[in-house]
């Protein structure tokens, strides 16, 4: 009995006992695993189809999953051992899908976070009628996270990469130089940059945004009163 009859049909699984028949995926052979194996296996691969091996032999010739690529969604192979190292639980067919997409779901005060896609809702909520930019470039020929020009102010979010070595001490170092560079560029414009340190959030949640929205919506509000 191949191991796909138990995704389709889960009273069929239920009904097994200790021992459950399967077929290995390279020889064809015949061959018993124990029950809590598999129920083990399918609650890691979350219903997805992975190979069954009847020796640490045919394991060596396969051992493979198959999922769509979490960011493109072309059918992506991977060694099952390399698959249960992500934390994630995805599968990437290239090293520029898994940066795009692992880019899009970072939840670290890093560019377009979740955290900064949140800040943008409530800030555009609150101020309806102010101009506010999100990633502004033009302003200092550098990315500015949250910028008012009405107001000549701006906001960074820095995560925890802007203090710590996560990427290595020459990493760190050119993101605290180009930090300072950018704080630079905004005095001789006369813009206000507020620094937010954002580093402690290691995981998006809306309660723990709130801290951050706090903190911005205290200066624009003292900013609009002094105007």
């Amino acid at each position: 009995m191949k191991q796909q009859d138990f995704l389709t049909d889960p009273e069929l699984f239920k009904e097994t006992r200790s021992f459950i028949e399967l077929i290995c995926d390279v020889c064809n052979k015949n061959f018993t695993r124990r029950r809590s194996q598999v129920r083990r296996e399918l609650k890691l691969i979350k219903g997805t189809h992975i190979n069954t091996y009847c020796s640490q032999k045919c394991a060596g010739k396969g051992n493979n999953i198959t999922k769509p690529c979490a960011k493109c969604g072309t059918e992506t192979t991977k060694l099952l051992k390399e698959f249960k190292k992500s934390k994630s639980g995805n599968l990437f067919c290239s090293r520029s899908c898994a940066a795009t997409y692992n880019n899009l779901h970072k939840t670290t005060g890093t560019r377009r976070s979740k955290l900064e896609v949140w800040l943008e809702e409530q800030l555009q909520s609150q101020y309806p009628n102010l101009e506010i930019l999100f990633n502004e470039k033009e302003a200092i020929s550098s990315e500015l996270d949250i910028y008012l020009p009405k107001l000549n102010l701006a906001f960074e979010l820095n995560g925890i990469y802007h203090y710590e070595p996560i990427h290595g001490q020459e990493k760190l170092a050119s993101i605290k130089n180009n930090d300072g560079r950018k704080f630079q560029a905004c005095l001789e414009k006369g813009i206000e940059l507020c620094i937010i340190d954002s580093s402690k959030m290691i995981r998006f949640t809306t309660k723990g945004s709130e801290q951050y929205l706090k903190i911005i919506l205290d200066i624009i509000n003292l900013k609009i009163l002094n105007i």
